[in-house]
């Protein structure tokens, strides 16, 4: 709702028109219906562009960080990654994310722009065809398969975890290159060892002798890996489906179509939850009727998720590709720093300078272009 300093602001503006209105002997009512249709979509549209791209900053990090918590959180309340119940977890915060997007459509409100003092932007069921939906099963199966993979790394450690993740670039580049025809510039491909050298050394060991060894969590490499893999595939898919101007048009913009891959995701993930996990099921009902702390987080982190990658998409669709490189970069940082805090586990020497490593290696892989576009334009 608008401030009284808002009310304010409104009769300042009406009131030198009234005056001009006695003056010239108009219709007093004339003039007040002149002034104000303008001046009140102004005042209530809320914070200016440039507040609101710094709260969805913050809201973005916010979120991904209690994402990460609230994900810890309620894997360890069904029993930590060797429960059998990973894959559980993983779809129902689909499930969450399915029924968060279809309460958007009933109510026909998007209530993201609200964490940027905005205000929030209508939101009516996309008029996509069949065909449509068919064409984005490649790109939900992707996105799907890369959040699941994401929570079984998370689970095995979230630290490492992250680390892993963070050798995205490499999949991205080998995926690009060999499915969509995509290759990497030189320069990009001469960071690829830098990153994949980062996490290499984040997973080694130092013994009581000096000696080093290959030490780490094997979940949290294998899934990431994987994720990142799934990650890759996604980003091309994506790509090609909005391609297509009619399937984007129809979708009626990115939020409608972020909400239908996540429907569409859960859907498949379904199947492939009762298929490997069926026989815990009812294990994972009774625990989830009577542990409040499994409820909580389990929908706290789905929605956590669905809105976090909302406020990304608003952030990194209005900046430059530096400031988005850098934005990703720092919010791996932040996170890995974040979730050591939580969970209370401190990173070895090895994976601190072995994360440095590999996140610079990020970051100079998303500008070594511009840096040496502009090299040459200085030559």
């Amino acid at each position: 709702l608008p401030s009284i300093s808002a009310y304010g602001a409104l009769f300042s503006t009406l009131s030198p028109r009234l005056v001009s209105a006695q003056d010239t002997d108009q219709e007093p009512s004339s003039v007040a219906c002149n002034f104000s249709l303008k001046t009140t979509l102004e005042i209530m549209a809320g914070a200016p562009d440039s507040v609101a791209l710094l709260l969805f900053f913050v809201f973005w990090y916010a979120g991904n960080m209690k994402y990460n918590e609230y994900n810890t959180a309620a894997l360890n309340a069904v029993g930590g990654k060797t429960s059998g119940l990973t894959m559980t977890v993983a779809t129902m915060q689909l499930g969450v994310c399915a029924l968060y997007a279809f309460i958007m459509w009933t109510v026909r409100i998007n209530p993201a722009k609200l964490f940027g003092l905005q205000t929030p932007e209508k939101q009516s069921v996309p008029k996509s065809t069949t065909a449509d939906l068919i064409k984005s099963i490649p790109l939900a199966f992707c996105a799907a398969g890369a959040h699941a993979a994401t929570v079984f790394a998370l689970g095995g450690d979230p630290l490492f975890g992250q680390i892993v993740k963070s050798a995205e670039p490499v999949l991205a580049a080998l995926v690009g290159t060999v499915f969509y025809n995509k290759a990497p510039s030189f320069y990009k491909v001469c960071c690829l060892p830098i990153i994949v050298g980062g996490v290499a050394f984040a997973s080694l060991k130092k013994g009581d002798d000096g000696s080093y060894s290959l030490k780490f969590d094997t979940t949290a490499l294998v899934f990431g890996m994987l994720a990142n893999s799934f990650a890759a595939f996604k980003g091309g898919e994506n790509s090609k489906l909005l391609s297509d101007k009619g399937v984007a048009e129809r979708y009626g913009g990115v939020g409608n179509q972020f909400a239908v891959t996540q429907i569409v995701g859960f859907l498949i993930l379904l199947p492939i939850m009762f298929a490997t996990e069926g026989d815990m099921l009812p294990t994972f009902v009774e625990k989830l009727k009577t542990d409040s702390s499994l409820q909580f987080n389990l929908v706290m982190s789905g929605l956590c998720f669905y809105i976090y990658n909302e406020l990304a998409t608003y952030t990194l669709k209005v900046t430059g590709a530096v400031t988005a490189s850098v934005a990703n970069t720092a919010k791996r940082v932040i996170v890995m720093v974040y979730m050591a805090a939580v969970t209370g586990k401190v990173l070895t020497n090895e994976q601190k300078m072995g994360s440095a490593i590999a996140i610079s290696g990020v970051l100079l892989y998303s500008l070594i272009d511009d840096l040496m576009k502009s090299k040459v334009k200085k030559a």
